[in-house]
């Protein structure tokens, strides 16, 4: 059996992260941990994130999680980012007139924008598009990973957000959708994977890509 480490920080969606994790994996131990102490002896390590990002930053930092993540990533635990999750990893989002993020990848959170518009034909400008971006998108994998086994290319997720990761000039890109501009649908580096979209509220797909996580050895 192993424990399966989910953060609680006070900003994710952790009952249903925990319930999805105890269907995939029922042999193992789910711990909602609110401080390092109750992470200790964690096997595999969960970001998730819901809100705004001000509020994810200093909750994540007030509780010592700052450190506990950089140790679990040098030790090679596979480490497994949720939508905000995935955002507090980057090196600074727009949102809140600006945040310094953890910067353990090295690219931007943009703003989707208020005049966000389809591509149509021939490159013309297509139907508005709203914000939040909140639906399901098909995501097309860029690279071969552990975590997609199993899951078709072009295989829909869930996504709820109003920023975004560029997809461009971004080789940490594992997957990517369209949504008015080219975001990156997942990001993976050594033994982190991390995914804009919610594998929690994501039916087959994202229960297969959960189950992936909790076998993955942390390794591409």
């Amino acid at each position: 059996m192993q424990k399966i480490v989910v953060l609680d920080y006070g900003m994710g969606n952790l009952h249903s992260v925990a319930s999805a994790l105890q269907k995939v994996a029922p042999d193992d131990k789910v711990v909602l941990a609110t401080t390092p102490e109750e992470a200790e002896g964690a096997d595999r390590l969960i970001v998730p994130g819901v809100g705004a990002i001000r509020d994810c930053m200093e909750g994540f930092i007030r509780p010592g999680f700052v450190p506990l993540l950089n140790q679990c990533i040098e030790s090679g635990m596979p480490v497994l980012g949720i939508c905000v999750g995935m955002q507090i990893m980057m090196a600074h989002s727009e949102e809140n007139n600006g945040v310094d993020c953890l910067g353990i990848f090295p690219q931007p959170v943009k703003f989707f924008g208020t005049d966000l518009h389809e591509e149509g034909a021939a490159g013309a400008r297509g139907s508005r598009l709203k914000v939040p971006h909140m639906g399901w998108n098909r995501v097309q994998q860029r690279i071969v990973h552990p975590l997609w086994a199993d899951i078709e290319d072009g295989s829909r997720f869930y996504f709820v957000h109003s920023y975004y990761v560029p997809a461009e000039n971004n080789d940490a890109v594992a997957g990517e959708t369209t949504y008015g501009v080219r975001l990156a649908a997942a990001v993976t580096r050594e033994n982190i994977f991390a995914t804009q979209f919610h594998p929690e509220k994501s039916a087959d797909a994202g229960l297969q890509l959960l189950k992936n996580f909790v076998s993955w050895n942390g390794s591409a």
